[in-house]
Protein backbone atom coordinates (compact mmCIF):
# COMPACT_ATOMS: atom_id res chain seq x y z
CA UNK A 1 0.00 0.00 0.00
CA UNK A 2 2.90 2.12 0.54
CA UNK A 3 4.38 1.78 -2.70
CA UNK A 4 1.10 2.51 -4.29
CA UNK A 5 0.59 5.25 -2.47
CA UNK A 6 4.07 6.84 -3.21
CA UNK A 7 3.43 5.41 -7.29
CA UNK A 8 0.21 8.16 -6.74
CA UNK A 9 2.22 11.12 -5.45
CA UNK A 10 4.68 10.92 -8.37
CA UNK A 11 2.25 10.60 -10.87
CA UNK A 12 -0.02 13.65 -9.35
CA UNK A 13 3.74 15.43 -9.09
CA UNK A 14 4.32 14.67 -12.39
CA UNK A 15 1.01 16.58 -13.88
CA UNK A 16 1.32 19.47 -11.85
CA UNK A 17 4.89 20.30 -13.69
CA UNK A 18 3.58 19.13 -16.92
CA UNK A 19 0.62 22.24 -15.98
CA UNK A 20 3.23 24.51 -14.42
CA UNK A 21 5.53 24.14 -17.73
CA UNK A 22 2.17 25.19 -20.14
CA UNK A 23 1.75 28.19 -17.71
CA UNK A 24 -1.33 26.80 -16.22
CA UNK A 25 -2.24 27.29 -12.58
CA UNK A 26 -2.97 24.25 -10.35
CA UNK A 27 -6.57 23.28 -9.72
CA UNK A 28 -7.87 23.08 -6.50
CA UNK A 29 -7.10 20.08 -4.53
CA UNK A 30 -10.27 17.15 -5.56
CA UNK A 31 -11.91 15.78 -2.34
CA UNK A 32 -10.52 12.40 -2.27
CA UNK A 33 -13.08 9.71 -1.79
CA UNK A 34 -13.34 7.76 1.31
CA UNK A 35 -11.54 4.25 1.42
CA UNK A 36 -14.24 2.35 1.06
CA UNK A 37 -16.10 4.01 -1.64
CA UNK A 38 -19.03 1.96 -2.75
CA UNK A 39 -19.44 4.10 -5.50
CA UNK A 40 -17.12 4.82 -8.00
CA UNK A 41 -16.72 8.20 -9.86
CA UNK A 42 -15.54 8.07 -13.41
CA UNK A 43 -15.53 10.31 -16.45
CA UNK A 44 -16.30 9.78 -20.40
CA UNK A 45 -13.26 10.80 -21.81
CA UNK A 46 -14.85 11.68 -25.59
CA UNK A 47 -15.98 15.17 -23.22
CA UNK A 48 -12.18 16.19 -22.73
CA UNK A 49 -9.78 18.22 -24.88
CA UNK A 50 -6.31 17.18 -25.82
CA UNK A 51 -4.63 13.64 -26.48
CA UNK A 52 -5.87 10.42 -24.39
CA UNK A 53 -2.74 11.11 -22.47
CA UNK A 54 -3.60 14.57 -21.76
CA UNK A 55 -7.14 13.34 -21.06
CA UNK A 56 -6.21 10.97 -19.13
CA UNK A 57 -4.18 13.09 -16.78
CA UNK A 58 -6.87 15.86 -16.65
CA UNK A 59 -8.97 12.86 -14.88
CA UNK A 60 -6.14 11.86 -12.51
CA UNK A 61 -5.66 15.60 -11.98
CA UNK A 62 -9.31 15.82 -10.84
CA UNK A 63 -8.84 12.68 -8.49
CA UNK A 64 -11.44 10.84 -10.74
CA UNK A 65 -11.44 7.08 -10.30
CA UNK A 66 -11.97 5.59 -13.04
CA UNK A 67 -12.18 6.40 -17.40
CA UNK A 68 -14.71 4.97 -20.28
CA UNK A 69 -14.33 4.74 -23.83
CA UNK A 70 -15.86 4.98 -27.03
CA UNK A 71 -13.62 3.41 -29.79
CA UNK A 72 -10.35 4.69 -28.79
CA UNK A 73 -9.09 1.46 -28.83
CA UNK A 74 -9.92 1.29 -32.54
CA UNK A 75 -6.26 0.98 -34.19
CA UNK A 76 -4.54 -0.05 -31.16
CA UNK A 77 -1.62 -2.73 -31.37
CA UNK A 78 -1.57 -5.10 -28.49
CA UNK A 79 1.37 -3.15 -27.59
CA UNK A 80 -0.90 0.00 -27.21
CA UNK A 81 -3.00 -1.55 -25.55
CA UNK A 82 -0.31 -2.59 -22.67
CA UNK A 83 0.91 1.06 -22.41
CA UNK A 84 -2.46 2.84 -21.81
CA UNK A 85 -3.38 -0.19 -19.26
CA UNK A 86 0.07 0.48 -17.48
CA UNK A 87 -0.79 4.41 -17.77
CA UNK A 88 -4.33 4.33 -16.45
CA UNK A 89 -3.28 2.24 -13.10
CA UNK A 90 -0.17 4.33 -12.81
CA UNK A 91 -2.86 7.64 -11.90
CA UNK A 92 -4.97 4.94 -9.49
CA UNK A 93 -7.82 4.95 -12.08
CA UNK A 94 -8.89 2.25 -13.72
CA UNK A 95 -11.41 1.83 -17.21
CA UNK A 96 -14.66 0.70 -16.65
CA UNK A 97 -16.69 0.81 -20.28
CA UNK A 98 -15.96 0.36 -24.21
CA UNK A 99 -18.58 0.89 -26.53
CA UNK A 100 -19.69 -2.26 -28.86
CA UNK A 101 -20.04 -1.07 -31.99
CA UNK A 102 -18.40 2.16 -33.40
CA UNK A 103 -20.24 4.01 -36.18
CA UNK A 104 -23.09 2.45 -35.45
CA UNK A 105 -25.64 4.82 -37.05
CA UNK A 106 -23.58 4.39 -40.68
CA UNK A 107 -23.54 0.69 -39.99
CA UNK A 108 -26.18 -2.23 -40.18
CA UNK A 109 -25.11 -3.15 -36.87
CA UNK A 110 -28.51 -2.08 -34.37
CA UNK A 111 -30.78 -4.67 -32.06
CA UNK A 112 -33.97 -3.59 -33.09
CA UNK A 113 -33.52 -5.08 -36.78
CA UNK A 114 -33.26 -8.87 -37.02
CA UNK A 115 -31.38 -8.36 -40.58
CA UNK A 116 -28.52 -6.64 -38.52
CA UNK A 117 -28.45 -9.17 -35.52
CA UNK A 118 -24.85 -11.25 -37.12
CA UNK A 119 -23.05 -7.77 -37.60
CA UNK A 120 -24.39 -6.91 -34.16
CA UNK A 121 -22.63 -10.06 -32.64
CA UNK A 122 -19.95 -9.80 -34.40
CA UNK A 123 -19.11 -6.52 -33.10
CA UNK A 124 -19.98 -7.87 -29.70
CA UNK A 125 -17.39 -10.36 -30.15
CA UNK A 126 -14.90 -8.20 -31.32
CA UNK A 127 -15.49 -6.04 -28.36
CA UNK A 128 -15.41 -8.86 -25.85
CA UNK A 129 -11.98 -9.53 -26.93
CA UNK A 130 -11.20 -5.51 -26.18
CA UNK A 131 -12.41 -5.80 -22.99
CA UNK A 132 -10.42 -8.91 -21.73
CA UNK A 133 -7.60 -6.97 -23.32
CA UNK A 134 -7.96 -3.55 -21.18
CA UNK A 135 -9.55 -5.33 -18.59
CA UNK A 136 -12.88 -3.75 -19.01
CA UNK A 137 -15.71 -5.26 -16.77
CA UNK A 138 -18.76 -3.63 -18.81
CA UNK A 139 -19.22 -3.00 -22.78
CA UNK A 140 -21.91 -0.08 -23.48
CA UNK A 141 -25.04 -1.10 -26.10
CA UNK A 142 -26.61 1.50 -28.41
CA UNK A 143 -30.29 -0.06 -29.65
CA UNK A 144 -29.14 1.59 -32.76
CA UNK A 145 -32.27 4.00 -35.37
CA UNK A 146 -35.64 3.53 -35.43
CA UNK A 147 -36.56 1.38 -38.49
CA UNK A 148 -39.13 2.67 -40.59
CA UNK A 149 -40.48 0.08 -42.15
CA UNK A 150 -41.10 -2.00 -38.78
CA UNK A 151 -43.44 -1.57 -35.84
CA UNK A 152 -42.37 -0.16 -33.01
CA UNK A 153 -43.41 -3.73 -31.17
CA UNK A 154 -41.29 -5.78 -33.57
CA UNK A 155 -38.65 -3.63 -33.13
CA UNK A 156 -38.52 -3.63 -29.32
CA UNK A 157 -38.99 -7.53 -29.58
CA UNK A 158 -36.27 -7.87 -31.34
CA UNK A 159 -33.70 -5.77 -29.54
CA UNK A 160 -34.61 -7.94 -26.24
CA UNK A 161 -33.72 -11.12 -28.20
CA UNK A 162 -30.58 -9.27 -29.68
CA UNK A 163 -29.97 -8.96 -26.08
CA UNK A 164 -30.34 -12.41 -25.24
CA UNK A 165 -27.83 -13.26 -27.33
CA UNK A 166 -25.11 -10.92 -26.60
CA UNK A 167 -25.88 -11.51 -23.13
CA UNK A 168 -24.73 -15.27 -23.94
CA UNK A 169 -22.01 -13.96 -24.94
CA UNK A 170 -20.59 -11.70 -22.39
CA UNK A 171 -21.70 -14.18 -19.73
CA UNK A 172 -19.07 -16.84 -20.83
CA UNK A 173 -16.58 -13.58 -20.68
CA UNK A 174 -17.37 -12.77 -17.75
CA UNK A 175 -18.45 -9.34 -19.14
CA UNK A 176 -21.65 -7.42 -18.53
CA UNK A 177 -23.49 -5.64 -20.89
CA UNK A 178 -25.03 -2.49 -20.47
CA UNK A 179 -27.85 -0.52 -22.90
CA UNK A 180 -28.22 3.05 -22.64
CA UNK A 181 -31.05 5.27 -23.51
CA UNK A 182 -30.51 8.42 -25.55
CA UNK A 183 -32.22 11.49 -26.55
CA UNK A 184 -33.65 12.01 -30.15
CA UNK A 185 -35.16 15.73 -29.73
CA UNK A 186 -31.85 17.20 -29.67
CA UNK A 187 -28.48 14.48 -30.34
CA UNK A 188 -29.44 11.24 -31.26
CA UNK A 189 -32.57 11.51 -34.15
CA UNK A 190 -33.61 8.39 -34.47
CA UNK A 191 -32.85 7.06 -31.90
CA UNK A 192 -34.90 4.18 -30.63
CA UNK A 193 -34.33 3.66 -27.22
CA UNK A 194 -35.10 7.45 -25.92
CA UNK A 195 -37.59 6.29 -22.78
CA UNK A 196 -35.59 4.80 -19.96
CA UNK A 197 -38.77 2.96 -18.61
CA UNK A 198 -39.01 1.06 -21.82
CA UNK A 199 -35.25 0.56 -21.44
CA UNK A 200 -35.70 -0.43 -17.90
CA UNK A 201 -38.42 -2.60 -19.28
CA UNK A 202 -35.77 -4.56 -21.71
CA UNK A 203 -33.46 -4.86 -18.94
CA UNK A 204 -35.81 -6.82 -16.70
CA UNK A 205 -37.19 -9.21 -19.84
CA UNK A 206 -33.96 -10.25 -20.69
CA UNK A 207 -33.48 -11.08 -16.96
CA UNK A 208 -29.80 -11.70 -16.54
CA UNK A 209 -27.06 -10.18 -14.09
CA UNK A 210 -25.11 -10.02 -17.42
CA UNK A 211 -27.39 -7.36 -18.84
CA UNK A 212 -27.63 -4.31 -16.69
CA UNK A 213 -29.38 -0.19 -17.69
CA UNK A 214 -26.66 2.55 -18.32
CA UNK A 215 -29.06 5.20 -16.70
CA UNK A 216 -28.34 8.68 -18.97
CA UNK A 217 -30.09 11.21 -16.70
CA UNK A 218 -29.12 13.78 -18.91
CA UNK A 219 -30.74 11.89 -22.29
CA UNK A 220 -33.65 11.18 -20.08
CA UNK A 221 -33.99 14.93 -19.05
CA UNK A 222 -33.99 16.23 -22.76
CA UNK A 223 -36.42 13.36 -23.84
CA UNK A 224 -38.84 12.87 -21.01
CA UNK A 225 -37.87 15.35 -18.22
CA UNK A 226 -37.65 13.88 -14.79
CA UNK A 227 -35.49 11.27 -14.74
CA UNK A 228 -35.90 11.05 -10.84
CA UNK A 229 -39.29 9.41 -11.99
CA UNK A 230 -38.34 5.87 -12.36
CA UNK A 231 -34.79 6.08 -10.30
CA UNK A 232 -36.19 4.03 -6.99
CA UNK A 233 -37.31 1.13 -9.63
CA UNK A 234 -34.08 1.57 -11.86
CA UNK A 235 -31.45 1.49 -9.46
CA UNK A 236 -31.44 -2.53 -8.69
CA UNK A 237 -30.99 -2.85 -12.72
CA UNK A 238 -28.57 -0.21 -13.16
CA UNK A 239 -25.06 -0.49 -13.46
CA UNK A 240 -23.32 3.26 -14.73
CA UNK A 241 -25.52 6.47 -14.48
CA UNK A 242 -24.01 9.50 -17.03
CA UNK A 243 -24.08 13.29 -15.77
CA UNK A 244 -24.30 16.14 -17.75
CA UNK A 245 -26.78 19.26 -17.14
CA UNK A 246 -30.01 19.83 -19.35
CA UNK A 247 -30.57 21.76 -21.57
CA UNK A 248 -26.32 22.72 -22.96
CA UNK A 249 -24.71 19.42 -22.01
CA UNK A 250 -22.68 20.79 -19.58
CA UNK A 251 -21.44 20.75 -16.21
CA UNK A 252 -23.78 19.99 -13.45
CA UNK A 253 -25.84 23.21 -12.34
CA UNK A 254 -25.81 24.98 -15.49
CA UNK A 255 -29.53 23.54 -16.68
CA UNK A 256 -32.26 22.76 -14.80
CA UNK A 257 -31.70 19.51 -13.48
CA UNK A 258 -31.90 18.91 -9.25
CA UNK A 259 -28.21 17.69 -9.18
CA UNK A 260 -28.48 17.45 -5.01
CA UNK A 261 -31.95 15.72 -5.36
CA UNK A 262 -30.94 12.43 -7.90
CA UNK A 263 -27.56 12.46 -5.69
CA UNK A 264 -28.92 12.61 -2.46
CA UNK A 265 -31.20 9.43 -4.11
CA UNK A 266 -28.81 7.85 -5.14
CA UNK A 267 -26.82 7.83 -1.96
CA UNK A 268 -29.92 7.05 0.15
CA UNK A 269 -30.31 3.44 -1.81
CA UNK A 270 -27.92 0.14 -2.36
CA UNK A 271 -26.34 1.52 -5.67
CA UNK A 272 -22.88 0.63 -5.44
CA UNK A 273 -21.43 0.87 -8.97
CA UNK A 274 -20.66 3.96 -11.47
CA UNK A 275 -21.38 7.54 -11.78
CA UNK A 276 -19.62 8.61 -14.80
CA UNK A 277 -19.58 12.90 -15.54
CA UNK A 278 -20.28 12.73 -19.62
CA UNK A 279 -20.68 16.74 -19.88
CA UNK A 280 -18.93 19.20 -22.24
CA UNK A 281 -16.47 21.69 -19.51
CA UNK A 282 -17.43 25.22 -19.55
CA UNK A 283 -14.43 26.21 -17.76
CA UNK A 284 -11.22 26.27 -20.18
CA UNK A 285 -9.47 24.69 -17.03
CA UNK A 286 -11.20 20.80 -17.26
CA UNK A 287 -9.49 19.34 -14.31
CA UNK A 288 -11.03 22.24 -12.22
CA UNK A 289 -14.59 21.54 -13.47
CA UNK A 290 -14.17 18.01 -13.06
CA UNK A 291 -12.85 18.64 -9.37
CA UNK A 292 -16.11 21.13 -8.69
CA UNK A 293 -18.47 18.26 -10.39
CA UNK A 294 -17.02 15.52 -8.92
CA UNK A 295 -17.15 17.39 -5.55
CA UNK A 296 -20.53 18.02 -5.34
CA UNK A 297 -21.37 14.46 -6.28
CA UNK A 298 -19.22 13.48 -3.10
CA UNK A 299 -21.28 15.58 -1.05
CA UNK A 300 -24.55 15.10 -1.58
CA UNK A 301 -23.57 11.18 -1.78
CA UNK A 302 -22.13 11.04 1.60
CA UNK A 303 -24.74 13.37 3.33
CA UNK A 304 -27.13 11.29 1.68
CA UNK A 305 -25.55 7.66 3.15
CA UNK A 306 -27.31 5.46 5.46
CA UNK A 307 -25.64 5.17 8.62
CA UNK A 308 -22.55 3.05 8.76
CA UNK A 309 -21.88 3.01 5.04
CA UNK A 310 -19.28 5.44 2.67
CA UNK A 311 -20.99 5.68 -0.18
CA UNK A 312 -18.39 8.49 -1.96
CA UNK A 313 -17.44 8.46 -5.70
Amino acid sequence: MKHRRDFLKTAAGLVLSSRLAMGQQPPPTPVPPPKKARITSSVMLWTLKGTFDEKLATAADAGIQSVELIDEYEGWSDADAAKYKRMVTSYGMHMDTILASHNWVKRPVSLVDPAHRDAFLADIRHALEWAKKLDVPQIILMSGNVQPDMTHDAQYASLVESAKRATDLAEAAEVTLIIENLNSKVNHPGYFLTNAAEALKAVKEVDHPRFRFLYDLYHEQVQNGDPMAILKDAEPYVNVFHVADAPGRHDPGTGEMKWADLYTAIGKSTYSNYIALEYLPVPVDQASSLIKAVTAMRSSLNAAAPAKTEPGA
